[in-house]
């Protein structure tokens, strides 16, 4: 084991158990440039939200009233977007960033009230609506923030305020048969699992102060079954269900109760959670995650979208932002925890095209001009459509939206996990463009500088910076979507290298040492499903090139909406070649060949971003077979 990460972990509570349970492990003390567009997304998004001093003060001003009386959720938006900007602060190191966070949860803090509660509820009407959920994203951006201060005696109040915060919680949550409200009836809402998914903090929070109170709490809820309707931990363990057919389907909320069940095991070792785990991702993973990498055809609910995805009887609002983002994290997760390379195939096709594509970076107006879009269209329609989880002041104008809180976490998350540490060395995942050091087994500064494309389209050139020669392992993922992947060290070509699985190499590194990878860009067809309830959906096709989903868009093709006949080579693959940028910023651009002529396509992140018709889109395109 690396010195430097079991000291760096044994110092950090929260993070201490992943030393028994984990394969690959982030390290807070990385220093990471990156120069492609994970570096601008996560930029752009600190500056235009999360330096944003008065959005703070006005979160934080609402748990000095009662607003969410109403049973509403607008508890939530400080600690979500707090979450995400401690993360972008482990990433950007922006100290203006920095001091705001540290004033902001000073803030956060004077506002406690008397019985140790964080709540937007009055006691009168707690324990309802959506107060457990925002009581849970107290604790997480609490600790999260934890992670990052500097100040011992800061971290030390923080501590004691989010363990008077939880106990509260626990005196007041539990069996009936002790006097306590049900967690499950603590909510109006998919049986409970809002309020369920605070398993994830209470643990985090076990592992910070070591109250065995938070365990037992934690342990209740797993208990519980986390629904009134039915035990979704003994689903997931049987293995039986994709989590579609739950009793309780909301994706979102759903997906944040298995990430509790993580934590728990990671404290407890028992093997069945995290085979509970395993199965609930890899059913859902096989269910419901679109080509885009979100879930949700109807409306934010899991409906086996992985089949539904072209339906085109429905007309609402589908592909949230808030399901993409958690998807990323649980399969963040799933990554550290495993070090399977498959989830970081799964994080990297959510960023690169549905998170990347609902950053509003062309700062529209539509829906409040918030930073995210809520929803992202799969078949013909314009991006902004409706603003997902809108609360009002009590003058009725729009306070903020919950995908626009949580979208920050996402657009950290892969700068962070593009390079992690490993037991036996580094590994590589995404080959962004720039620079990474990390502590090598041995302690010294391993710096890899990167230089790849503007797009994650499978070719990198990586160059090993050291000290001293030193043998560990440099473990490169070789996306599930490559095709004849090579990899090279110093000219010589590296054998067995398989798609889907990391490239471990095991050898003597030394100061200048090349690596070299080529995925190629191959070219993958999907092809719609055939549904009973709507035959047209079969009769819809979409193009992925390296790891990016293509598009069509009214600003370079007239022919959004229109049936194409495509043209296949003799392996069956669509024509695709790159073709000049349009004048506005993509990540690429291609021509496609069809039976009538070449259709322009851009990548799917790119595509729609007027957010109005004027850039109307589509990525899977209707076809005439």
């Amino acid at each position: 084991m690396n010195e430097m990460l079991h000291a760096y972990y044994m110092e950090n509570d929260q993070y201490a158990p992943r030393l028994t349970t984990d394969s690959l492990f982030l390290y807070g003390a990385a220093d990471i440039g990156y120069d492609g567009i994970a570096d601008k997304m996560a930029r752009f998004i600190e500056k235009i939200q999360l330096k944003d001093a008065a959005l703070w003060k006005e979160f934080v001003d609402l748990y000095r009233g009662n607003p969410d009386d109403d049973a509403g959720w607008r508890c939530e938006y400080w600690g979500k977007m707090m979450r995400g900007a401690a993360m972008t602060y482990l990433y950007t190191r922006d100290e203006e960033l920095y001091q705001m966070l540290t004033e902001t949860v000073i803030d956060m803090l004077s506002a406690q009230d008397d019985l140790g509660r964080f709540s937007t509820y009055s006691v009168e009407k707690e324990f309802d609506g959506w107060d457990i959920w925002g009581r849970k994203y107290i604790i997480l951006a609490m600790l999260h923030y934890h992670e990052i201060c500097r100040d011992d005696a800061l971290k030390e109040q923080i501590l004691e305020a989010c363990s008077a915060h939880a106990q509260y919680i626990v005196d007041h949550i539990g069996w009936e048969t002790e006097g306590k409200k049900n967690i499950t009836a603590a909510s109006r809402h998919w049986g409970g699992i809002n309020s369920s998914s605070i398993l994830e903090p209470m643990m985090r929070l076990y592992n910070a102060t070591g109250n065995k109170n938070f365990f037992d709490f934690a342990t209740y809820i797993i208990e519980n079954g986390g629904s009134k309707n039915g035990n979704i931990f003994e689903f997931a363990l049987k293995g039986e269900k994709y989590p579609f057919e739950y009793p309780d389907y909301k994706a979102y909320e759903l997906m944040s109760c298995f990430e509790g069940l993580i934590e728990y095991y990671r404290v407890t070792h028992e093997a069945k959670w995290l085979t509970a785990v395993r199965n609930f991702v890899l059913l859902l993973r096989a269910s419901d995650i679109t080509v885009i990498g979100c879930s949700g055809c109807t409306h934010e609910l899991l409906d086996h979208s992985a089949v539904r995805q072209t339906f085109t009887k429905y007309e609402g609002i589908m592909q949230e932002t808030c399901v993409t983002v958690t998807w990323m994290k649980i399969c963040s997760q799933m990554l550290l925890l495993t070090g399977e390379s498959l989830y970081a195939d799964e994080i990297e096709r959510s960023a690169f095209n549905a998170l990347y594509g609902a950053v509003n970076t062309e700062g529209c107006t539509t829906n409040m001009g918030f930073p995210f879009d809520s929803y992202s269209p799969l078949l013909a329609q314009k991006r902004g459509r409706k603003q997902g989880g809108v609360q009002k002041r009590p003058d009725g104008s729009v306070i903020y939206g919950c995908c626009a809180c949580i979208g920050a976490a996402g657009t950290a998350l892969v700068p962070l996990t593009n390079a992690l540490l490993s037991r036996s060395g580094v590994a590589v995942n995404y080959y962004l463009s720039g620079t990474f050091t990390l502590p090598s087994p041995a302690g010294q500064p391993c710096t890899v500088i990167t230089e790849s494309g503007a797009s994650p389209d499978g070719q990198a050139v990586m160059t090993v910076s050291l000290i001293g020669s030193e043998a560990f392992t440099l473990s490169l993922r070789i996306p599930g979507w490559s095709r004849a992947a090579e990899v090279r060290v110093n000219g010589r070509e590296v054998p067995d290298v398989t798609a889907g699985e990391y490239l471990h190499i095991a050898r003597t590194w030394s100061d200048g040492d090349v690596i070299e990878v080529d995925f190629g860009q191959p070219v993958i067809v999907y092809r719609g499903a055939v549904l009973e309830d709507d035959p047209a959906s079969e009769h819809h096709a979409a193009i992925q090139v390296g790891a990016l989903i293509l598009a069509r868009d009214a600003r370079i093709s007239d022919d959004v909406g229109k049936p194409i006949r495509l043209k296949l080579d003799a392996n069956g693959d669509p024509i695709v070649k790159p073709a000049s940028r349009p004048d506005f910023p993509t990540q690429g651009s291609w021509e496609v060949e069809t039976a009538d002529g070449v259709i322009r396509m851009i990548d799917y992140a790119s595509a729609g971003k007027t957010w109005s018709d004027e850039s109307r889109m589509e990525c899977w395109m209707p076809t005439e077979d």
